[in-house]
């Protein structure tokens, strides 16, 4: 790549992160892959900026799609996220109008194609010019990839599953996602942490029905938590805390928790119980060294294993569990607001292909569940195909199965567990079912 001023060096840096999303790869894949190639005091912007034009991909698509005279070939998704980028600027930041412009059609040239300058500076200028037109037509044309920044295949997922909730769920998923925090109650109580907070200027409120959770005004760096680095408070959804509540594991058991990774539900769980046997399996040995990572800040050492959890082999496999928790593989619809990048990576297929893995994870690691123990199956998903309808199949398939009721202060009551939805601030969208094995 050629040398360029440091603003367009940044954009181009964006739309290649941008671009690489657009072929199917992760945003959390892609930034790692080029925020180290920019300058640190640069990185944050970057991931602003690709994070928001995920945010408000479907809104800034149709926009260009009104500017631009031909759609972009497929080989030109860089330029594509290039203009996204640019109306993003120009939309949803305070960067001078002349930097965003300027600076994204010099990226064009630092991307080896000099024929999109003139696109890219083109297109934003005709939108700086025309912007309450172009805007006021968009909204008119009200569909409904646009009015709520989804696909519409997903759209229409989500007002078939929740038809009376489905406004306040679309309206939820455009939201910035909450800053919450884990304390951990063995070590500070959340008064007591509250109050560390004030004396570092920070605000911290309580979360209704998480009882270790708090929610912080706006994201902070994690070195002006007080206690981070001893592994007295994480960062963590408050609907991904009441995992080490339902599991109901009682000290001296032995518990796995089979798809581990990264690893914020397998701390909770030694917080919450601090006596356990635990085992902490997952299938990505990468991920599995985040999970470490986390364990060593938070003081245990579980033991981890690399492993498929639908295909249990090995050491750990040999054994039988008190306690099994199953946080699945699943789309992931309901933690869009932090992961905006799922809107644009998830197809209609991968919705048949999950609920299958989901299925094969669940009876293979049943048969590791001792009599009379209790597994805990988890989705971070709004479908009902992933949840309650996979749990009313595994129950038909296996006899010695018994849903055992949730007791909870948040989240809607289902035939068979428990669904948070992402239509509050304070929760993302989770599903838990709890799972008791009968003697036969």
């Amino acid at each position: 790549m050629e040398k360029g001023n440091a603003g367009a060096l940044l954009r181009s840096r964006v739309a290649l992160v941008l671009a690489e999303v657009l072929r199917g790869h992760s945003l959390t894949e892609a930034l790692q892959i080029h925020q180290p190639r920019v300058a640190e005091r640069d990185r944050a912007l970057l991931a602003e900026l690709a994070y928001g034009v995920c945010r408000e991909f479907f809104y800034l698509d149709a926009i260009a799609g009104q500017l631009l005279r031909q759609p972009l070939k497929k080989k030109d998704q860089d330029i594509r996220a290039l203009l996204l980028s640019g109306l993003y600027q120009l939309v949803f930041t305070r960067i001078p109008a002349h930097a965003a412009i300027g600076e994204s059609a010099g990226a064009a040239r630092l991307l080896k194609k000099k024929w999109a300058v003139a696109v890219v500076n083109g297109s934003l200028r005709c939108f700086q010019r025309e912007s309450q037109q172009l805007i006021e037509k968009i909204k008119r044309q009200n569909t409904p990839e646009v009015r709520y920044n989804q696909p519409r295949w997903l759209v229409d997922a989500i007002c078939k599953a929740w038809p009376q909730q489905a406004e306040s769920v679309l309206k939820g998923l455009q939201l910035r996602p909450p800053f919450i925090l884990r304390v951990n109650l063995q070590r500070c109580e959340l008064s007591e942490y509250i109050s560390e907070l004030a004396a570092e200027g920070l605000k911290g409120r309580l979360v209704p029905g998480i009882p270790s959770a708090l929610m912080l005004e706006k994201p902070v760096d994690v070195s002006r938590l007080p206690g981070f680095g001893e592994g007295r408070v994480s960062v963590q959804d408050g609907g991904a805390q009441l995992a080490a509540f339902l599991l109901d594991a009682q000290p001296g058991m032995r518990v796995l928790d089979a798809c581990a990774a990264p690893g914020g539900k397998t701390g909770h769980l030694l917080e919450h119980t601090p006596d356990l046997d635990l085992v902490a399996v997952d299938v990505d040995a990468q991920r599995l060294a985040r999970v470490a990572e986390n364990m060593q800040r938070l003081g245990f050492s579980p033991q981890l294993l690399a492993g498929d959890a639908s295909r249990p082999e090995g050491a750990w496999a040999k054994c039988v569990y008190d306690r099994i928790l199953v946080d699945a593989p699943c789309t992931a619809t309901g933690v869009m607001r932090r992961h905006p990048d799922i809107k644009l990576l998830r197809r209609p297929a991968d919705v048949e292909a999950l609920v299958q893995r989901q299925k094969e994870i669940l009876a293979a690691q049943w048969s590791l569940l001792k009599p009379g123990g209790k597994m805990l199956y988890a989705t971070c998903s709004l479908l009902p195909q992933e949840n309650d309808e996979q749990i009313s199949s595994f129950l038909r398939e296996h006899e010695d199965a018994r849903a055992v009721m949730l007791a909870s202060r948040t989240g809607i009551g289902m035939h068979h567990g428990l669904q948070l939805l992402p239509d509050k601030l304070e929760t993302d969208g989770f599903y838990y079912a709890l799972l008791e094995k009968q003697e036969i």
